[in-house]
């Protein structure tokens, strides 16, 4: 990851038209089970628990995973390092709350089921807002990530680039819905995992944990430093983060509705701990840039210049670049199409059915469908012109989704609230959130977010409280 590709152009256009033709292939095989509305939607909530693991974790492995977990790293030394990997938390706990997504909604079909039926429609409206809103910009994030690393890797131009792996994911997506997500999401999970552990194990062949300790102490003794008041920051925010992009988003709430109930708290604990490494060794990479002597260019693209330069030391040559290419491709592939399927089912659910009141039969369920998954990436795709800092977007939408972690809790396990009080917590939590991110630090708008929200949703269990709308129990 010089200033020149790591590959021939001809060589990276020949790899990702490949895969891409290789998950579409297979999208339109599994897709053949999607018959209907809730096959297609939610794979026939007959999920077991190798795919229901795989499709979470793969879909967690995002390109910011193998890129701003590095850059932590490289910034925030070793709580940098660990921050990221936090998010792992979220997987986890989200485990005991999916057992109770489906005892509670063992009809449900996305997460704004449970906020109209709990929190009405004021609630239900807000939800919607807040969700749409992050879900594009996860999406917006992953297109910019794959428009930059293919231009990069492989000297594709950025629009072109984009606009290819976005139309992957779309084609595959339309076929087969999350029959066809789950089932690219295993092989792809299988190819990252072997992927990083690979290209771990050559970065040990060449430089120990004494080594790059050694240098670090010698050299920038501030990345080992545990009092780093940024670092520690990251630490809890991206924690809070993590916890409230999963209570929340309808990417983990329909695979919560997909799997057995008894298989989703055991694949989603499962898919945690398999994560959890992952952001780790990515973040090992980056500090092995200095005792290895990479010249880090762009530290936004440390951890992939370390890989290829270790893979390089392993006498891979051109290979290495086709290795990182593909794992990254795999990462943001797996990511991409969950957020189309889940958005698209809100857009369908919530948006056509709900706010607009119409009746989706079964001849009207494929073209509609199909026109939210279209629309969704129609709008990734322009907003992803802009080339906007990945890091920025994401973490900025932290105040928001923290927002929701109390309101979530709450409302699965309380029985009476003051749902406008809980409903006023949230805007206020993503207002003053937004603010500290702005104002203060980028690293303390989910940690304002949710503390503001926490304040406003155990107050309404307290004052004004009433019984919530009815859930299955």
């Amino acid at each position: 990851m010089t200033d020149e590709p790591a590959l021939p152009v001809s060589t990276a256009w020949s790899l990702v038209l490949g895969l891409g033709v290789l998950w579409v292939v297979l999208g339109i095989w599994w897709g053949k089970k999607a018959q209907t509305s809730e096959g297609f939607m939610l794979a026939g909530r007959n999920v077991g628990i190798s795919l229901g693991s795989a499709t979470a974790m793969a879909t967690w492995v995002t390109s910011n995973t193998t890129m701003v977990a590095p850059l932590l790293a490289f910034e925030k030394g070793i709580w940098g390092m660990l921050a990221y990997a936090s998010a792992s938390f979220g997987l986890m706990l989200f485990a005991p709350l999916a057992y109770r997504i489906r005892r509670l909604l063992p009809d449900g079909v996305t997460a704004g089921d449970f906020f109209r039926r709990r929190y009405g429609h004021a609630g239900w409206a807000v939800f919607l807002v807040i969700t749409l809103v992050y879900s594009i910009t996860w999406l917006v994030t992953m297109a910019i990530a794959g428009g930059k690393l293919l231009e990069a890797l492989g000297g594709i131009d950025y629009v072109q680039g984009m606009t290819l792996i976005l139309g992957v994911c779309v084609l595959y997506t339309l076929f087969g819905g999350l029959y066809a997500v789950i089932g690219t999401d295993f092989i792809q999970s299988l190819i990252i995992l072997v992927g990083i552990v690979f290209i771990g194990f050559e970065a040990l062949q060449h430089v120990n944990v004494q080594e790059v300790h050694s240098y670090l102490v010698a050299e920038q003794p501030a990345l080992l430093d545990v009092m780093m008041p940024a670092a520690l920051l990251a630490i809890f925010n991206n924690m809070l983060f993590g916890f409230g992009e999963v209570m929340h988003n309808n990417v983990w709430w329909s695979r919560a509705f997909a799997m057995r109930e008894k298989v989703a708290p055991r694949a989603f604990f499962l898919s945690g701990v398999l994560w959890f490494p992952i952001p780790i060794a990515a973040g090992f990479l980056a500090l092995c840039a200095g005792p290895l002597g990479v010249n880090v260019t762009d530290p936004g693209k440390v951890g992939p210049q370390v890989a290829e330069h270790v893979l390089g030391l392993a006498g891979l040559g051109s290979m290495a670049g086709v290795i990182i290419l593909v794992v990254l491709f795999c990462s943001m592939a797996s990511s991409i199409d969950s957020l189309l399927a889940a958005t698209s089912d809100l857009l369908v659910r919530d948006i056509y059915e709900g706010v607009f009141g119409q009746h989706l039969n079964p001849e009207k369920f494929r073209p509609i469908s199909a026109t939210a998954i279209v629309v969704v990436s129609l709008i990734a795709w322009a907003l992803a012109l802009s080339e906007w800092s990945i890091d920025q977007v994401l973490f900025s939408a932290g105040a928001l989704v923290a927002s929701l972690i109390w309101p979530v809790i709450a409302g699965l396990f309380w029985r009476a609230l003051n749902v406008p009080l809980v409903i006023v917590g949230i805007i206020a939590g993503c207002v003053t959130g937004l603010w500290a991110y702005f104002q203060i630090q980028p690293y303390t708008g989910a940690l304002v977010g949710a503390a503001v929200s926490m304040v406003f949703t155990f107050a309404a269990r307290w004052v004004g409280a009433r019984p919530l709308g009815t859930l299955t129990d």
